[in-house]
């Protein structure tokens, strides 16, 4: 194998581009004189896969894939140095009749035909005879001479492929030899030839073993040890649950809307709002898994979904983006893409799929004219759009409170609301999870149903601080007076560490005018119906409670000052400029955890 990483190994030339790695043989050595290395005189082969795609029908058969062929063209260098030689392989010569052989050594190549670039031809006997004896010290090796013959079963040099594999008659520098005396050469005879492996031109290949495979699993997934354990793999937030209880209706009535749109062929738009935790996502995820469950049967015809999420882009356009990868698998600026998705919606094709997309966290992609939102529900009202546009929001009134009349006129559209869960519903979502799996008391099922209810119906937190509750059920299992299963007190402690975090501590520990600050951003937030704020904004809010609270307003200086100590307790996220009034803020806890620690709301 040759290495043409190697700087010495740069004489080698290829038809169709310099490789990085050739293989080649050597039908003899020689020192050049002017130099200290050695060089090998070589004779180049092809591959199979370096042939034209279009000349192999010339060859009448199948190649195999140990066969190689003698290259007969003559614009290849012969000469490379001996450092660039890796490792030897085995080229053996065959008559046209003659089978194949069965070897399992892929170090062995055959060689049959020759190519000239245009047609194959039948390779000479002569050029794979057995080299001759070396000449005399008083004149020139016979092995550097044209006509040197070559051993049937000879040990190859072989490299990594890098491009068409070459193998060169030998025919070296005359030149070179007329300046090196016989004295200074050294010559080496070998019975040895390198195949010159080249790989088709274009980025360097990756080698199959450069970096470590990663270990496969010898083991299964071990089974959950004990009941406790078992309770919070099912409690965990990622658990699909085999069914969505308490939202039965909202799921029906979003199935009916997608199903009616699909089978009729046309386009709607659906508004989804609640607070965090209640399952608007879930419930839209089920009802696509219904539905292309459904269409798989061929009770529907076929859709294409798709889902965005605003929390994961960093500007709203980047929406066009990827809605337009995700439907063509193509890649384009936002404003291109714009256009393109534009005429897509626009034009009728033939066999157009209905597309169904998901779009999450709608409040995120409000830009200051709107024109995001507006073509999410512009464009289902396309005659020959087909599209089924799901959007769903935190907030209840978003199209009152941000979207201008251009806006909230497409949305006489059909709007669902997920209200909070009660205590009863947060009960029976985690008796569904552990499906009648023993593990926790009745009485503690409904005080942590009660205390999330309580506070924001989350069922998310409902479930973490479930599985916190086993965790501390687990450890005290030691103790002779426990039963086993979570009671009241494991609950308690998991409800403490839950509401008594370092964000609530810092929270309550804060002076009066930050936790007033805090109250403000909630407020303004909740006004906008976004997740963010300039400081200007918040601290019109900030004033209007100084006020409502009987406490003197203070300036706009120790109003920013307020601000950066919240962002250097990390309770806010500060955007990191130097505008002053105009940077964005933005909460880093939950309003809830701000509600429980101020006891306000």
């Amino acid at each position: 194998i040759l290495d043409l990483n190697n700087p010495r190994s740069n004489q080698v030339i290829s038809p169709v581009g310099r490789p990085k790695s050739i293989s080649a043989p050597p039908v003899g050595l020689y020192d050049s004189g002017a130099e200290i290395f050695m060089k090998a005189v070589v004779q180049w082969f092809m591959r199979v896969s370096e042939l034209p795609v279009n000349k192999l029908k010339l060859l009448g058969r199948e190649p195999h894939p140990q066969e190689i062929f003698y290259y007969e063209c003559r614009n290849c260098d012969n000469e490379v140095n001996v450092e660039s030689i890796l490792r030897p392989v085995k080229v053996k010569h065959l008559d046209s009749n003659d089978p194949f052989p069965d070897s399992s050594d892929k170090d062995t190549l055959y060689v049959k035909l020759s190519w000239d670039s245009k047609v194959f031809g039948v390779v000479n006997s002569t050029v794979m005879e057995s080299p001759a004896e070396p000449a005399p010290a008083s004149s020139p090796p016979s092995c550097l001479k044209p006509s040197l013959p070559i051993s049937p079963s000879c040990s190859q040099s072989a490299a990594t492929p890098r491009g068409p594999s070459r193998r060169v008659l030998p025919t070296p520098d005359h030149a070179i030899m007329q300046k090196a005396s016989l004295g200074e050469v050294d010559h080496h005879f070998l019975t040895v030839s390198l195949l010159f492996l080249q790989i088709s031109p274009g980025t360097p290949k990756t080698p199959r073993h450069a970096t470590p495979s990663i270990p496969i699993r010898s083991l299964q997934t071990q089974q959950p040890a004990n009941i406790l354990e078992e309770a919070r793999a099912r409690l965990h937030v990622s658990s699909v649950p085999e069914s969505l209880p308490c939202r039965e209706q909202e799921f029906q009535d979003i199935y009916s809307f997608v199903e009616s749109k699909i089978i009729d062929n046309t386009g709607g738009c659906m508004y989804i709002s609640g607070v965090p935790g209640t399952g608007k996502t879930a419930t839209v995820h089920e009802v696509i898994r219904c539905l292309q469950h459904a269409a798989d049967m061929d009770e529907i015809p076929s859709f294409h979904f798709i889902e965005i999420n605003g929390m994961k882009m960093t500007d709203p356009h980047q929406a066009y983006v990827q809605i337009l990868q995700k439907l063509t698998g193509q890649k384009a600026t936002p404003d291109h893409a714009a256009v393109l998705l534009e005429k897509r919606f626009s034009n009728l094709a033939p066999r157009k799929e209905t597309i169904v997309m998901l779009v999450d966290e709608l409040d995120l992609l409000w830009t200051r004219k709107q024109n995001v939102m507006y073509n999410l529900f512009d464009w289902p009202t396309r005659r020959h759009a087909r599209l089924v546009v799901l959007t769903i929001a935190n907030t209840m009134d978003l199209p009152e409170r941000i979207m201008i009349n251009r806006v909230a006129s497409r949305l006489g559209l059909t709007r669902m609301s997920f209200q909070p869960y009660s205590f009863k519903q947060l009960q029976e979502i985690i008796m569904s999870r552990l499906n009648k799996l023993k593990a926790f008391e009745e009485d503690a099922l409904q005080l942590v149903s009660r205390k999330v209810a309580a506070l924001s119906g989350d069922a998310r937190r409902c479930l973490d601080i479930c599985r916190r509750a086993t965790e501390i059920c687990e450890h005290s299992a030691a103790d002779p007076s426990s039963t086993g299963l979570v009671g009241m007190s494991h609950v308690m402690e998991a409800l403490n560490e839950m509401f008594s975090s370092a964000y609530i501590t810092a929270i309550r520990c804060a002076s009066t005018q930050e936790q007033l600050f805090l109250r403000a951003a909630i407020a303004e937030f909740r006004r906008l119906g976004l997740e963010e704020a300039t400081f200007q904004q918040v601290f019109v809010q900030h004033q209007a409670l100084c006020r409502i609270e009987g406490l003197r307003p203070i300036g706009v200086s120790e109003g920013l000052a307020v601000c950066q100590r919240l962002g250097a307790c990390r309770l806010l996220l500060l955007e990191p400029s130097h505008l002053g009034v105009l940077q964005h803020i933005r909460l880093n806890v939950s309003q809830d955890d701000i509600f429980y620690a101020l006891k306000a709301d």
